[in-house]
């Protein structure tokens, strides 16, 4: 089974996520494909990033400036797609997520697996912009974002009292979401196993000592 990590992005008190985990969790679970984790972010207190590669120590196998930035580094490392749950802040990420994907730095984690997303706000929005943004930042680290997402407007009332969100289209949408996401772990699996490709930066490195 391919190996998912779910990321719930908001560590606020009273947060909207906690309407959203448990449903998308349970579909995440159903999916024949996937064995999951949920890494909340509550449970990791990460540092605010400032790592450099002095205290990543040795790259073969880095210690970072903070024992638990090793240990997410590794939890990362262990996922062969990831799952973000993000609130929409100011037309962007929170800055806690923003900072725990800034912390898999040097590992190459994230590189060359797959990111999907699920989105929510307060308002009509639906995190649509924050999921914008989000997709950039996972172009940078390496993931390959997809375009199928699950989106909540109007959190508050988005699910009945049986945890449902009340929106059909939100249930299609999850099952399309996973079903992209397991055929791209797969894919995306399969490569790194088959033709693995150092990641560019240390190509780069490579060919600059060598001239």
């Amino acid at each position: 089974m391919l190996n998912l990590k779910i990321i719930i992005g908001s560590t606020r008190p009273g947060r909207a996520a906690d309407h959203v985990v448990p449903w998308i969790v349970g579909c995440a679970t159903e999916h024949r494909a996937f064995r999951v984790e949920v890494l909340d972010l509550r449970n990791w207190p990460l540092p605010f990033f400032t790592e450099t590669f002095e205290t990543v120590g040795d790259p073969r196998n880095p210690t970072y400036s903070d024992p638990i930035v090793k240990r997410w580094n590794e939890r990362i490392a262990e996922g062969d797609a990831h799952l973000f749950i993000t609130p929409e802040y100011n037309h962007s990420v929170p800055g806690v997520l923003k900072n725990a994907i800034d912390s898999v730095f040097a590992s190459f984690a994230f590189r060359n697996k797959p990111a999907a997303f699920v989105g929510y706000s307060g308002g009509a929005a639906a995190g649509v912009r924050a999921i914008e943004h989000l997709a950039h930042v996972a172009i940078e680290a390496e993931m390959v974002p997809l375009r199928s997402t699950v989106l909540f407007p109007l959190i508050a009332a988005a699910f009945d009292e049986n945890g449902v969100p009340r929106d059909p289209a939100a249930v299609t949408a999850a099952h399309i979401m996973l079903d992209d996401l397991a055929w791209w772990a797969a894919a995306l699996h399969r490569a790194r196993q088959d033709n693995p490709l150092p990641p560019a930066a240390l190509r780069k490195m490579a060919a600059d000592r060598a001239h």
